[in-house]
């Protein structure tokens, strides 16, 4: 396909997801437009900044920024006037004190964008959202675009995984297209045709399958990980080892090894809510209970937070308050700066509201952490917060903290006891350097 015949494509919504699927589509050579709202984050991404941690994207971003073939700006009626193809990135996060999506921003997204649609074109919509959302913006859409029925709409869900979205992006492991028409298909098959060349499989389906795709994907993992999890509640009771229960299941390629990771459990902007978000729409259609274990999988989860601090408890004798703690960690995950129900930092926030003296470091998001939890302790390093610390608490898996030496880290703290919250690091080499370890599900 030459440069002449592929679409041009607009970008609404230049967060994670909008910014990392502008960036890298400009990058497979369409002509691409990123709008957002904010006007600090789109002079932000003009300059070359990445307003987020993803490794690989800021240099991305100054390739297609010096191509010509990447713009931001704050207009609707721009990016209308641009795009054959108008991709919806926005978030969808959890209502506040409710289980359920906020689909506002989405909504705003088309409410923003529709006046301005005057010729025949797709919206696609990538943002998680609740099966059933696709026929509202539809209806949306078609009243409110001037164009009328000559605008069509599509699901085309994402799957990036923090701190690999860049690869995720131009090398998916799969493409879903949820289309109403042939000419839909057509249109995202020539959106993504670089990527398809490459063998990906891809799912042609219905709008509400493509819908259900995510959020039944993150319901699956993480039901996964809160399956290794409470058998490691049950290895806690019996003395059993949840590391070797793990290895041995894995074995099993019904079941495989991928996710089934004992330790602290899942956070982000992602699974917590969009599990939550699962459950709420599945009993607002009428079929709650067919995934009601998802609200158990849910508080298993959550458990893991507290059942760490019960291991720092127990280092301490019992008591928390006075006691100095390292914490190594605040992202939900490593490669990344985002803290979005981070367990690292709820495990760091309650031992502070339990009177210890908490001292927190992170590669990426200590600027994310200080400007959320202004109360807790930051370093400058591992070594930094450790000195002098009663208990180091592994809570983030990132390969600096693996690759510690506990001898070294020996040296500066005041005793040698560590809460592998993440089963990171080698219990056999940490306890031949005189260490205390332990991990959730460990003897």
């Amino acid at each position: 396909m030459s440069q002449a015949e592929l679409p041009r494509l607009t970008v609404i919504g230049t967060g994670y997801l909008g910014a990392t699927h502008a960036i890298c589509m400009a990058s497979l050579g369409y002509d691409v437009v990123g709008l957002d709202v904010d006007d600090r984050k789109i002079q932000k991404l003009r300059s070359g900044e990445v307003p987020f941690f993803e490794p690989g994207l800021p240099e991305l971003l100054a390739k297609t920024l010096e191509s010509g073939r990447l713009r931001f700006t704050t207009s609707y009626a721009e990016a209308a006037e641009h795009g054959d193809i108008h991709f919806i990135c926005v978030g969808t996060p959890q209502q506040p004190g409710l289980d359920a999506c906020d689909l506002s921003y989405v909504e705003a997204a088309v409410r923003g964008l529709a006046p301005h649609l005057t010729r025949h074109c797709l919206v696609a919509g990538k943002s998680t959202v609740p099966v059933g959302t696709a026929s509202h913006l539809l209806g949306l859409l078609r009243e409110l675009a001037p164009a009328g029925e000559e605008v069509e709409l599509a699901w085309n869900p994402e799957f990036l995984r923090e701190g690999f979205a860049v690869d995720d992006t131009l090398r998916p492991d799969r493409l879903v297209f949820g289309v109403a028409s042939d000419w839909a298909r057509e249109r995202l098959t020539a959106a993504f045709q670089p990527i398809l060349d490459l063998g990906t499989p891809t799912v042609v389906t219905d709008l509400a399958t493509a819908e259900l795709v995510k959020m039944a994907a993150n319901s699956f993992l993480a039901t996964k990980i809160s399956y290794i999890n409470a058998m490691a509640e049950v290895c806690e009771a019996t003395g059993a080892d949840v590391r070797d229960l793990a290895q041995a299941l894995a074995y099993d390629d019904r079941i495989g090894g991928r996710f089934l990771q004992p330790g602290l459990g899942f956070g982000g902007g992602c699974l917590p809510k969009d599990i939550r978000a699962f459950a709420h729409r599945a009993e607002e259609i009428g079929v709650g209970q067919a995934v009601s274990f998802l609200r158990e999988v849910d508080a298993i989860n959550r458990r893991r937070r507290s059942r760490t601090i019960d291991l720092v408890r127990e280092l301490l004798g019992g008591r928390l308050d006075g006691a100095r703690i390292a914490c190594l960690g605040a992202a939900f995950k490593p490669n990344s700066d985002d803290i979005r129900d981070a367990p690292a930092l709820d495990v760091a926030r309650t031992m502070h509201g339990l009177g210890a003296t908490v001292r927190v470091y992170d590669p990426a998001a200590l600027d994310n952490a200080r400007r959320m939890y202004p109360e807790l302790r930051y370093g400058t390093s591992a070594m930094d917060v450790a000195r002098d610390a009663d208990v180091v608490v592994l809570l983030t898996e990132w390969a600096e903290f693996r690759q510690i030496d506990p001898t070294v880290l020996a040296q500066v703290v005041r005793r040698t006891r560590i809460v592998d919250g993440r089963h990171a690091l080698d219990a056999d080499v940490w306890r031949s350097a005189g260490w205390e370890y332990r991990a959730l599900g460990r003897p």
